[in-house]
Protein backbone atom coordinates (compact mmCIF):
# COMPACT_ATOMS: atom_id res chain seq x y z
CA UNK A 1 0.00 0.00 0.00
CA UNK A 2 1.30 3.62 -0.90
CA UNK A 3 -0.44 7.05 -0.23
CA UNK A 4 -1.08 8.49 3.59
CA UNK A 5 -1.63 4.65 4.87
CA UNK A 6 0.76 2.11 5.19
CA UNK A 7 0.55 -1.53 5.49
CA UNK A 8 2.81 -3.77 6.59
CA UNK A 9 3.20 -7.43 8.38
CA UNK A 10 5.94 -9.58 9.83
CA UNK A 11 6.10 -12.07 11.79
CA UNK A 12 2.46 -12.55 12.72
CA UNK A 13 1.52 -8.75 13.64
CA UNK A 14 0.21 -6.61 11.32
CA UNK A 15 0.97 -2.46 11.35
CA UNK A 16 -1.94 -0.04 10.28
CA UNK A 17 -0.09 3.12 10.01
CA UNK A 18 -1.42 6.41 9.25
CA UNK A 19 1.23 8.90 8.06
CA UNK A 20 -0.37 12.32 7.59
CA UNK A 21 2.00 14.40 10.12
CA UNK A 22 1.77 17.57 8.58
CA UNK A 23 -2.22 17.64 8.77
CA UNK A 24 -2.42 15.83 12.76
CA UNK A 25 -3.06 12.44 10.67
CA UNK A 26 -6.72 13.47 9.71
CA UNK A 27 -9.05 11.20 8.19
CA UNK A 28 -9.27 13.11 4.87
CA UNK A 29 -11.00 10.74 2.12
CA UNK A 30 -7.33 9.40 1.00
CA UNK A 31 -7.04 8.20 4.61
CA UNK A 32 -10.18 6.85 4.92
CA UNK A 33 -10.03 4.99 1.51
CA UNK A 34 -6.20 3.36 3.19
CA UNK A 35 -8.03 3.03 6.32
CA UNK A 36 -10.53 0.44 4.40
CA UNK A 37 -7.61 -1.18 2.24
CA UNK A 38 -5.44 -1.69 5.34
CA UNK A 39 -8.45 -3.97 7.48
CA UNK A 40 -9.54 -5.76 4.39
CA UNK A 41 -5.60 -6.34 3.75
CA UNK A 42 -5.31 -7.81 7.35
CA UNK A 43 -8.30 -9.51 7.55
CA UNK A 44 -7.25 -11.36 4.21
CA UNK A 45 -3.90 -11.98 5.58
CA UNK A 46 -3.78 -15.63 7.24
CA UNK A 47 -0.45 -15.26 8.32
CA UNK A 48 -1.51 -11.75 10.44
CA UNK A 49 -2.90 -12.67 13.59
CA UNK A 50 -2.88 -9.26 15.23
CA UNK A 51 -3.05 -6.04 13.73
CA UNK A 52 -1.45 -2.70 15.48
CA UNK A 53 -3.21 0.33 13.99
CA UNK A 54 -1.06 3.49 14.97
CA UNK A 55 0.29 6.96 13.45
CA UNK A 56 3.97 8.86 12.79
CA UNK A 57 4.69 11.93 14.75
CA UNK A 58 4.53 12.33 17.87
CA UNK A 59 1.51 15.00 17.89
CA UNK A 60 -1.18 13.30 16.80
CA UNK A 61 -2.07 9.47 16.90
CA UNK A 62 -5.40 11.07 14.54
CA UNK A 63 -6.86 14.30 15.59
CA UNK A 64 -10.14 13.56 13.81
CA UNK A 65 -12.09 14.03 10.40
CA UNK A 66 -10.39 16.82 8.22
CA UNK A 67 -12.66 19.85 8.65
CA UNK A 68 -10.85 21.90 5.76
CA UNK A 69 -12.05 18.68 3.51
CA UNK A 70 -15.72 18.86 5.27
CA UNK A 71 -15.78 22.43 4.96
CA UNK A 72 -15.20 22.13 1.54
CA UNK A 73 -17.68 19.22 0.18
CA UNK A 74 -20.57 20.49 2.81
CA UNK A 75 -20.73 16.82 4.33
CA UNK A 76 -23.47 16.52 6.31
CA UNK A 77 -24.71 13.42 7.49
CA UNK A 78 -21.31 10.46 6.29
CA UNK A 79 -22.27 7.45 5.23
CA UNK A 80 -22.21 4.37 6.40
CA UNK A 81 -19.14 3.47 4.86
CA UNK A 82 -17.40 6.83 5.53
CA UNK A 83 -15.00 5.27 8.01
CA UNK A 84 -14.26 1.89 9.04
CA UNK A 85 -16.45 1.03 12.21
CA UNK A 86 -15.22 -2.33 13.49
CA UNK A 87 -18.44 -4.41 14.47
CA UNK A 88 -20.83 -1.88 12.72
CA UNK A 89 -19.94 -1.96 8.89
CA UNK A 90 -16.84 -4.31 8.69
CA UNK A 91 -16.30 -7.52 11.04
CA UNK A 92 -12.57 -7.94 12.19
CA UNK A 93 -12.68 -11.33 14.17
CA UNK A 94 -8.59 -11.49 14.90
CA UNK A 95 -7.35 -9.18 17.67
CA UNK A 96 -6.41 -5.18 17.22
CA UNK A 97 -4.39 -2.75 19.23
CA UNK A 98 -4.48 0.97 19.00
CA UNK A 99 -0.54 2.29 19.38
CA UNK A 100 -1.84 6.25 20.34
CA UNK A 101 1.35 8.49 19.89
CA UNK A 102 -0.57 11.51 20.33
CA UNK A 103 -3.91 13.41 20.03
CA UNK A 104 -6.71 10.68 19.80
CA UNK A 105 -9.38 13.30 19.45
CA UNK A 106 -13.34 12.79 17.35
CA UNK A 107 -13.01 10.35 14.54
CA UNK A 108 -9.29 9.81 16.53
CA UNK A 109 -11.20 8.83 19.41
CA UNK A 110 -13.16 6.45 17.40
CA UNK A 111 -10.11 4.40 15.63
CA UNK A 112 -8.87 3.94 19.56
CA UNK A 113 -12.57 2.72 21.12
CA UNK A 114 -12.85 -0.13 18.48
CA UNK A 115 -9.72 -1.17 18.72
CA UNK A 116 -9.62 -4.38 21.26
CA UNK A 117 -6.63 -3.13 23.62
CA UNK A 118 -4.98 0.71 23.73
CA UNK A 119 -1.15 1.19 24.32
CA UNK A 120 -1.12 5.00 24.87
CA UNK A 121 2.15 7.34 24.93
CA UNK A 122 2.29 8.86 28.03
CA UNK A 123 1.75 12.41 26.21
CA UNK A 124 -1.30 11.19 24.56
CA UNK A 125 -4.90 12.78 24.89
CA UNK A 126 -8.20 11.83 24.10
CA UNK A 127 -11.46 13.62 23.71
CA UNK A 128 -14.77 13.22 21.84
CA UNK A 129 -14.54 16.85 20.36
CA UNK A 130 -17.88 16.84 18.21
CA UNK A 131 -19.66 18.90 20.58
CA UNK A 132 -16.76 22.01 20.09
CA UNK A 133 -17.47 21.64 16.42
CA UNK A 134 -21.32 20.92 15.76
CA UNK A 135 -20.85 17.79 14.68
CA UNK A 136 -21.94 14.24 15.30
CA UNK A 137 -20.81 11.33 17.57
CA UNK A 138 -23.14 8.19 16.91
CA UNK A 139 -20.05 6.15 16.89
CA UNK A 140 -19.87 6.64 20.47
CA UNK A 141 -22.41 4.72 21.15
CA UNK A 142 -20.28 2.23 23.03
CA UNK A 143 -18.53 4.43 25.39
CA UNK A 144 -20.88 3.42 27.99
CA UNK A 145 -20.23 -0.28 27.90
CA UNK A 146 -16.42 0.73 28.57
CA UNK A 147 -16.62 3.19 31.49
CA UNK A 148 -19.21 3.92 33.78
CA UNK A 149 -22.22 5.98 32.17
CA UNK A 150 -21.56 9.14 34.06
CA UNK A 151 -17.87 9.05 33.23
CA UNK A 152 -19.16 8.57 29.24
CA UNK A 153 -21.57 11.25 29.48
CA UNK A 154 -18.75 13.86 30.84
CA UNK A 155 -16.62 12.73 27.72
CA UNK A 156 -19.64 13.54 25.33
CA UNK A 157 -20.75 16.83 27.26
CA UNK A 158 -17.90 18.20 27.35
CA UNK A 159 -15.45 17.30 24.50
CA UNK A 160 -12.50 18.07 27.03
CA UNK A 161 -9.53 15.56 26.48
CA UNK A 162 -8.45 13.81 28.93
CA UNK A 163 -4.83 12.78 29.16
CA UNK A 164 -3.31 9.18 28.82
CA UNK A 165 -3.30 8.52 32.81
CA UNK A 166 -7.11 9.33 33.51
CA UNK A 167 -7.92 7.56 30.20
CA UNK A 168 -5.77 4.50 31.90
CA UNK A 169 -7.91 4.90 34.79
CA UNK A 170 -11.36 4.46 33.61
CA UNK A 171 -10.75 1.64 31.49
CA UNK A 172 -10.18 3.00 27.84
CA UNK A 173 -6.26 2.34 28.20
CA UNK A 174 -4.53 -0.32 28.87
CA UNK A 175 -0.55 0.55 29.24
CA UNK A 176 1.11 3.87 29.27
CA UNK A 177 4.29 3.90 28.19
CA UNK A 178 7.03 6.67 27.32
CA UNK A 179 7.08 8.10 23.70
CA UNK A 180 10.04 6.08 22.64
CA UNK A 181 8.62 2.82 23.76
CA UNK A 182 5.15 3.08 22.40
CA UNK A 183 5.97 0.55 19.21
CA UNK A 184 7.84 -2.01 21.02
CA UNK A 185 4.80 -2.19 23.72
CA UNK A 186 2.71 -2.79 21.62
CA UNK A 187 5.02 -5.47 19.43
CA UNK A 188 5.47 -7.39 22.78
CA UNK A 189 1.57 -6.98 23.71
CA UNK A 190 1.36 -8.31 19.89
CA UNK A 191 4.05 -11.33 20.32
CA UNK A 192 2.62 -12.52 23.52
CA UNK A 193 -1.20 -13.02 21.68
CA UNK A 194 0.00 -14.42 18.57
CA UNK A 195 1.93 -16.96 20.41
CA UNK A 196 -1.22 -18.50 21.74
CA UNK A 197 -3.40 -20.80 20.35
CA UNK A 198 -5.37 -18.93 17.09
CA UNK A 199 -9.03 -20.44 17.36
CA UNK A 200 -8.67 -19.66 20.90
CA UNK A 201 -7.89 -16.16 20.88
CA UNK A 202 -10.35 -15.90 18.27
CA UNK A 203 -13.09 -17.08 20.49
CA UNK A 204 -11.77 -15.48 23.25
CA UNK A 205 -12.11 -12.31 21.57
CA UNK A 206 -15.75 -12.73 20.30
CA UNK A 207 -16.52 -13.80 24.22
CA UNK A 208 -15.57 -10.87 25.41
CA UNK A 209 -17.97 -8.92 23.95
CA UNK A 210 -20.79 -10.99 24.33
CA UNK A 211 -21.98 -9.35 27.53
CA UNK A 212 -22.40 -6.28 25.69
CA UNK A 213 -24.46 -7.78 23.39
CA UNK A 214 -26.92 -10.32 25.39
CA UNK A 215 -28.49 -11.27 28.71
CA UNK A 216 -26.00 -12.64 30.73
CA UNK A 217 -27.88 -16.41 30.47
CA UNK A 218 -28.17 -15.96 26.60
CA UNK A 219 -24.50 -14.34 26.85
CA UNK A 220 -23.42 -18.15 28.72
CA UNK A 221 -25.60 -19.82 25.69
CA UNK A 222 -23.75 -17.92 23.03
CA UNK A 223 -20.61 -18.59 24.43
CA UNK A 224 -20.89 -22.66 24.47
CA UNK A 225 -21.31 -22.04 20.73
CA UNK A 226 -18.30 -20.29 20.62
CA UNK A 227 -16.20 -22.71 22.03
CA UNK A 228 -17.86 -26.02 21.17
CA UNK A 229 -15.50 -26.48 18.00
CA UNK A 230 -12.29 -24.45 19.87
CA UNK A 231 -12.59 -27.75 22.24
CA UNK A 232 -13.39 -30.43 19.34
CA UNK A 233 -9.94 -29.28 17.02
CA UNK A 234 -6.52 -30.57 17.08
CA UNK A 235 -5.24 -27.34 18.81
CA UNK A 236 -7.01 -28.14 21.90
CA UNK A 237 -4.89 -31.72 22.05
CA UNK A 238 -1.97 -30.53 21.24
CA UNK A 239 -2.06 -27.96 23.87
CA UNK A 240 -2.16 -30.49 26.70
CA UNK A 241 0.26 -32.93 24.84
CA UNK A 242 3.10 -30.22 24.99
CA UNK A 243 2.27 -29.49 28.66
CA UNK A 244 2.84 -33.25 29.09
CA UNK A 245 5.99 -33.07 26.52
CA UNK A 246 7.30 -29.90 27.80
CA UNK A 247 7.69 -28.43 24.55
CA UNK A 248 6.45 -25.57 22.57
CA UNK A 249 2.80 -26.22 21.37
CA UNK A 250 2.78 -26.28 17.56
CA UNK A 251 -0.60 -24.99 16.50
CA UNK A 252 -2.32 -25.52 13.41
CA UNK A 253 -5.68 -23.67 13.92
CA UNK A 254 -7.55 -26.25 13.73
Amino acid sequence: MTGPVRYEADEGIAWLTIDRPEARNALSKAVRDGLWDGIRAFNADDAAKVLILTATGERAFCAGGDLKEMAETSLQVPPPDFLPQFGRNIDVPKPTIAAVNGVAFAGGFLLAQQCDLVVASAHASFAVSEVKVGRGSPWAAPLSWLVPPRLAMEILLTGDPIDAERARDLGLVNHVVEAADLRDHARNLARRIAANAPLSVLASKRTAYLSAQFPIEQAYEKAEEIWEPVYMSADAQEGPAAFREKRTPEWKGR
